[in-house]
């Protein structure tokens, strides 16, 4: 049996007297696309930036590969853990090029002082043939590129990091049908290649697609989860909504390990 790659337990969170996490608890696991879903609102994306670092935990745990990390304190923290993040807002910088912003963070140098600009522009340029993207030349800036673009780059630019847990807020927010497909493909293949790809997501149609196990929030809480092959999409909306009640905090679901 396998430890979870990513592992929460009993997280809260409080931004003075809001709670915004009251008790979030799910196993991500090598191999494995798992998904978060739940309303607006329902702590998603603040459990996604406690796991990054933008946000600390005030309770529970956050366990990388059966270790306790206690609280991840920044960005560099949590590359050091192992995790690379995909953020809604994709924090990309227009000004500068493509291959400039997927070395944001990691910046190759020569003699550790000077930028390495070709290293930089051959390494972009891979990682965008591996995933079987087109954005023009790396040297374009970003603001010239669509939204769908812009997505593909912030993927492509967690992907150079080749960490072993992914993390995606909302990948496929307002991108059209072949753009969507496209990163389904992406996420597809992060899993075939062994990683835990954890991704919050509104579009359930997307995550019956391409999601192995989800995970429902609602109002800061874990509702339970679910294999995607063994359940439907009317008991996750209950769920969602509250007619489904939630599982226990004890219940097995949450234990599941894979073989």
């Amino acid at each position: 049996m396998s430890v979870p790659a990513l592992r929460l337990r009993g997280v809260r969170k409080y931004f003075g007297s809001v709670s915004a996490l009251e008790d979030v608890r799910f196993d991500a696991y090598g191999g494995e696309v798992h998904a978060i879903v739940g309303d607006n609102g329902a702590g998603k994306s603040t459990t996604i930036k406690i796991v990054a670092g933008i946000h600390r935990a005030d309770e529970g745990e956050v366990l990388v590969n059966g270790e306790e990390v206690g609280q991840v304190r920044s960005a560099a923290d949590a590359q050091a853990h192992g995790i690379a993040v995909v953020y809604q807002d994709l924090a990309l910088v227009e000004c500068l090029d493509i291959a400039h912003n997927m070395a944001l963070g990691n910046l190759p140098r020569k003699f550790g002082i000077v930028l390495d600009r070709r290293r930089m522009e051959r390494e972009a340029a891979q990682v965008l043939k591996d995933l079987k993207v087109r954005v023009g030349n790396v040297r374009t800036p970003v603001g010239l590129l669509s939204g769908g673009q812009r997505q593909v780059v912030a993927v492509a630019r967690a992907v150079r990091m080749n960490k072993p847990i992914m993390l995606l807020d909302e990948p496929t927010a307002a991108l059209g049908v072949q753009e969507t497909a496209h990163v389904g493909e992406i996420i597809d293949e992060l899993r075939a290649s062994g990683k835990a790809v954890v991704i919050v997501s509104h579009d359930l149609e997307f995550v019956f697609s391409h999601a192995d196990r989800v995970t429902v929030l609602r109002l800061g809480r874990t509702v339970g989860t679910r294999r995607v092959t063994e359940v439907g999409r009317e008991e996750i909306i209950g769920m969602i909504t509250g007619a489904v009640p939630p599982d226990r905090p004890d219940d097995p679901v949450h234990d599941y390990e894979v073989a």
